[in-house]
């Protein structure tokens, strides 16, 4: 059963997030194989300054409810929790993508050394998420600044990093927002009451976000293609970060007001289950467009949908199925012995699942 006491909006922001994600890679792979953009390229190009900022910023939502908590403790729900999935995951992925069906074992070893210290393919936001949360108790246990901080993040954001570092590169780019939701969670909150309660305002502040988002995405500069998508203006240092958290807090809003129709229940159960369906789509989604594409359908709107629906409910069903059978629960709860030592009785005999 779902916990009563999470947030509606919040699990329908995930809901939009995950579909983004999911979208975003079944339209370049999609894009890769046939060589041509559909409407999914289409739709990921106005999402593209806030997909994962809003991913990231939801994950930092909540962070000031366990940043005090003693550092085992801590470490156990924010950090061990995350690298649990993602070393899980990773040798899954390596293993059957490389080894099983590449037939490279000498590449899926290297692979798999490298995972731990550079993120590994889609899951690289989990292995993010537990670098966020360590380094931001660090610097909470040093007393430094939240605005200083924000500001250093903001900087790094807009800075032409490249350093060949995937860890580095993706941290300078996406810390600011794990900041930024730590920071305005009590604004972010009063936000989505506000556009709950005052829909009609709400939806015209939307409407004029959604103009300018499209506008300085789809500015001079943009450039469609099968597998990469170049912003307009919005690529500049500093529209990005703004667009970024405009469209971050645009997605609290419209969940905020969703959350309030009984229709789109079936969006905020996906939301709560948006970590199953991160880890687990990548490889039904390969498969669905190998099949598609072998089997002679090669229209890409439809290859692109339909790639889209197995990649989104294939986790899910083997969520559904483990939990039936009973057996495989580790694959998306983290089991007693996978928690700090030491902590709370309740983390230690009891999974917790992904989330």
């Amino acid at each position: 059963m779902d916990n009563p006491n999470r947030l509606a909006w919040v699990d329908l922001a995930k809901g939009l997030s995950i579909f983004l994600v999911v979208i975003m890679y079944c339209a370049a792979s999609v894009g890769e194989d046939t060589g041509q953009a559909g409407f999914l390229h289409w739709s990921i190009a106005f999402a593209m300054p806030f997909r994962m900022p809003e991913f990231f910023l939801l994950s930092g939502l909540f962070l000031s409810q366990v940043i005090d908590r003693p550092w085992k403790s801590f470490a156990d729900r924010r950090v061990v929790h995350y690298l649990y999935f993602y070393f899980l995951w990773a040798v899954i992925h390596i293993v059957f993508k490389e080894a099983l069906i590449g037939r490279n074992f000498g590449a899926a070893a290297s692979s798999l050394a490298w995972a731990v210290v550079s993120p590994y393919g889609v899951l690289w936001f989990i292995y993010m998420l537990a670098v966020f949360g360590l380094v931001s108790k660090l610097l909470h246990e040093t007393k430094a600044s939240a605005w200083a901080v924000l500001a250093v993040a903001s900087v790094l954001q807009m800075a032409p990093i490249h350093t060949g570092s995937y860890l580095v590169d993706q941290f300078a780019e996406y810390f600011v927002y794990f900041q930024a939701g730590a920071m305005f969670a009590p604004q972010l909150f009063r936000l989505a009451a506000w556009s709950a309660e005052r829909m009609p305002a709400a939806s015209a502040a939307l409407a004029a976000w959604a103009i300018i988002n499209a506008i300085l995405v789809f500015s001079p500069g943009f450039r469609m293609e099968p597998v990469h998508i170049q912003m307009g203006w919005a690529a500049l240092p500093g529209v990005h970060l703004i667009l970024a958290l405009a469209g971050a807090a645009a997605i609290c809003m419209i969940s905020a007001m969703l959350a309030r129709l009984p229709a789109m229940d079936w969006l905020r159960w996906l939301g709560a289950r948006s970590l199953v369906v991160y880890v687990a789509f990548v490889l039904p989604m390969g498969i669905a467009r190998t099949l598609l594409l072998a089997a002679g359908i090669e229209e890409v709107n439809l290859v692109s949908l339909l790639t889209m629906v197995v990649a989104i409910t294939a986790p899910l069903l083997l969520w559904a199925t483990v939990h039936k059978i009973g057996f495989g629960k580790f694959l998306f709860e983290r089991p007693a012995w996978a928690h700090v030592p030491g902590t709370s009785n309740r983390a230690n005999t009891k999974a917790v699942p992904a989330e």
